[in-house]
């Protein structure tokens, strides 16, 4: 297949430096360098193949390979994607409620990374899958893909996306506040090192901030819009429960809910910066058709 490069121009290098350290200045990550050292003919300098180790100085071309990866090792699904928006870096989806992110054995041949693969391998047999923003399984919504290296590292990067998730939780809070969750988290581990696959809240673990709106109370429970800062793993269920309002149908969190068949959490929002022209990006989704049910009741 061929290969595809992107140009940089080197400006102000330091004495003697070597592609590879200028590259590093430059914020590429070290697994994506390691990467580009896999093939003589990855890396070019002034259009000629070179090694990493190569000095470089004021006004070089550094040619460097955007997808040196190996293609990912997983299983194609043949499932339907919701397409929200696609380039030549960028792909989003608009994920369904109830369908795993990664592959597992209980869900080998339906998940979205393996219907990402199927769908993009017939564009670049060699593709590797790399989502951006990881939905839980029976969550909905917006999930950002990114078709090369080069756009993973940029889109992983701090302020370059922001998500805006919409949730149903039990109970009521007062209308119209704000309210801030400043709470670590911290995985459940066993006493032989076993991962619980669970979160709690814990002064010994990670830092995490949730910012929740309420959008409207129902009877019962209520529509908040929330955003996060760090976004750790079950941040939202997690955070929620830990003040009394787990999300409806969260049976982890909180309880089995006879209004809805799942997590009530939609990704409803997303902008983020194009790794290419560096402009802004905001797409959003309506709320599913459960979601829709439960705001309309009154």
């Amino acid at each position: 297949m061929e290969i595809k490069y992107k140009d940089i121009t080197v400006t102000r290098p330091r004495e003697k430096q070597t592609i590879y350290s200028y590259l590093k200045m430059n914020k590429y990550s070290e697994n994506y360098l390691k990467n580009l050292r896999k093939e003589f003919g990855y890396i070019k300098l002034n259009g000629e193949n070179c090694f990493i180790n190569a000095i470089v100085k004021e006004n070089d071309i550094i040619s460097i390979n955007v997808n040196p990866n190996t293609k990912t090792s997983i299983y194609s699904c043949i499932v339907p994607l919701n397409i929200v928006y696609e380039d030549d870096d960028v792909l989003v989806v608009n994920k369904p409620s109830n369908m795993p992110s990664m592959p597992s054995k209980s869900h080998f041949s339906f998940n979205l990374s393996g219907a990402i693969l199927a769908y993009m391998e017939k564009k670049d047999p060699n593709f590797v899958v790399r989502i951006i923003n990881r939905l839980d399984k029976e969550a909905s919504g917006l999930v950002l893909v990114a078709k090369n290296s080069l756009a993973s590292n940029f889109l992983n990067e701090e302020n370059n996306t922001s998500k805006t998730y919409y949730a149903l939780c039990e109970g009521n809070l007062p209308d119209n506040e704000n309210i801030v969750i400043d709470k670590k988290i911290e995985t459940l581990i066993n006493k032989d090192g076993y991962n619980f696959q669970k979160r709690t809240v814990s002064s010994s673990g990670k830092s995490a901030k949730t910012f929740v709106e309420v959008v409207k109370n129902f009877s019962g429970y209520c529509l908040v819009k929330i955003k996060l800062q760090h976004g750790r793993t079950h941040q939202i269920r997690v955070h929620m429960s830990s003040i009394g309002h787990p999300l409806l149908g969260d049976c982890l969190y909180g309880t089995k809910s006879e209004l809805i068949n799942h997590t009530a959490l939609l990704c409803k929002e997303l902008m983020f910066i194009h790794p290419t022209n560096k402009e802004s990006i905001f797409l959003t989704v309506p709320f599913p058709d459960d979601f829709n049910n439960l705001i309309s009741r009154n």
